[in-house]
């Protein structure tokens, strides 16, 4: 019996050990953290042995093969290790693709990409597709193939899950965009950031396709470095395509596949603001694809409700416009977040810093932001970018404290708005956290 072992007992390690186990994999997962109670609770319920708080060094290197949790760096000493060995050290996407035929629309991007995920999931679902949404979001691509019975998974992929995919293939890759993020787990450098997005698109075959944003200058100057076997579909804001795609045409949006063009006005988008145009076409692109109709099409991208943290109305308070927009992680998120708000800003900011360059927002801000509120351990690079920009800047401690103190500041008609630019680690437990104890706090007032 072949020996898997897993690292990190969180959402995809535990998925994949359940798949490992109904493989017939002799499984043990290994967490150096403290593993949640849920997870503790599915491991010991399917009797699958586990430890956290410390990885036994002669239990993780007898394994045939290891999956590595995403959110584990490639440069620890045990994995480092395994490599050493020679023993295959995998992610549990390029795991659990070993075990369906189904079909995958997988998509990535610096931003946006839980937005086109959801989406892309609501129109096939509404089309009555049997699809499933995972990945990055939800639940774990394994634990989907563990339950089975789908047709069509909608991925969502970060760049640490696609790092360590080998074989796996996509059937319709989606590139969103590329920016500046996360650049810490990757030397700094942006061609290798923009590397592992592009490792979306390996293995395809001529008749898979590739989607992506012609717009993106990153994307554009590093495509020439890769071969890219599937057919392409790019799409566009800023210029008419002739091939298939899709593009703005004054207020239109044209998704044009296999000669049949498919055309809606962006006022009918559910989502408003440029960034959400391009996820509605990257979605309606991927949905053509699967020869979703046309009308289903459109119902879907009119009626669907935003995702949780993304610019999420949260309240009116006193005519306060409080939002949450606790999933902006990055400078990138932060600014389509301020350059959609039409009222005086009262902005959260702060966190774990992943290398950031501020100067990209200081126009945002000048013109937009009348106080800043610092929500991290650690603030001073946010206070020294934004001093004399900002009338006022301050710190909080927790949500509670931030929300407090917004409500203070913010006057009558103004927007209270929580867009980080950061990591939540620091605080939180991660960006879900951060984004309900701010609900709550705003709900306390």
């Amino acid at each position: 019996m072949k020996r898997m072992v897993i690292l990190g007992a969180g959402e995809s390690g535990t998925g994949a050990a359940l798949l490992a186990q109904q493989k017939g994999y002799e499984v043990f997962v290994s967490d150096k953290g403290a593993i949640h109670e849920k997870y503790k609770n599915v491991l010991s319920q399917h009797d699958i042995r586990w430890e956290e708080k410390q990885h036994t060094e002669s239990l993780v290197l007898n394994a045939d093969e290891v999956i590595k949790s995403p959110g584990i760096p490639g440069t620890v000493p045990l994995v480092k290790q395994l490599r050493a060995q020679g023993i295959p050290v995998i992610s549990e996407i390029e795991f659990a693709g070993r075990y369906t035929q189904a079909k995958t629309v997988c998509i990535t991007g610096s931003n946006g990409k839980t937005t086109t995920s959801t989406l892309t999931h609501h129109i096939l679902t509404k089309a009555g597709l049997n699809a499933a949404l995972g990945g990055n979001v939800g639940h774990s691509f394994a634990k989907l193939v563990y339950e089975g019975g789908h047709d069509v998974y909608v991925l969502e992929l970060s760049s640490f899950q696609l790092d360590d995919m080998y074989d796996f293939r996509a059937d319709i890759a989606v590139l969103l965009n590329i920016t500046p993020d996360h650049l810490d787990r990757y030397e700094y450098q942006l061609e290798k950031y923009a590397a592992a997005k592009f490792r979306i698109a390996q293995n395809q075959r001529p008749d898979d396709a590739f989607v992506y944003c012609i717009d993106d200058e990153v994307t554009m100057n590093e495509m020439h470095k890769y071969t890219i076997n599937a057919k392409q579909y790019p799409f566009s804001i800023k210029q008419k395509l002739e091939q298939e795609g899709a593009y703005l045409n004054n207020n239109e949006i044209i998704i044009h596949i296999n000669k049949n063009p498919f055309t809606m006005t962006i006022e009918e988008l559910a989502l408003q603001g440029k960034h959400n145009v391009y996820n509605s076409m990257a979605g309606g692109i991927a949905s053509r694809l699967l020869e979703v109709r046309k009308e289903a099409i459109r119902e879907s991208l009119s009626d669907f409700q935003s995702v949780e943290h993304r610019l999420e109305f949260v309240s009116r308070i006193n005519n306060i416009d409080f939002i949450n927009d606790s999933k902006a992680t990055n400078v990138n998120s932060t600014w389509y977040a301020l350059e959609s708000m039409n009222t005086p800003v009262v902005w959260i900011v702060g966190g774990v810093d992943k290398g950031n360059d501020y100067t990209a927002l200081f126009e945002l801000v000048q013109s937009k932001v009348k106080a800043i509120i610092c929500l991290g351990t650690d603030n001073s690079k946010i206070i020294a970018a934004f001093n004399g920009r900002v009338e006022t800047i301050v710190e909080a401690g927790s949500a509670q404290e931030a929300v407090a103190l917004s409500y203070r500041l913010a006057t009558k008609g103004d927007t209270v708005l929580l867009s980080p630019a950061c990591a939540s680690f620091d605080l939180f437990e991660n960006y879900e956290d951060r984004g309900r104890q701010f609900k709550a706090a705003v709900r306390g007032l």
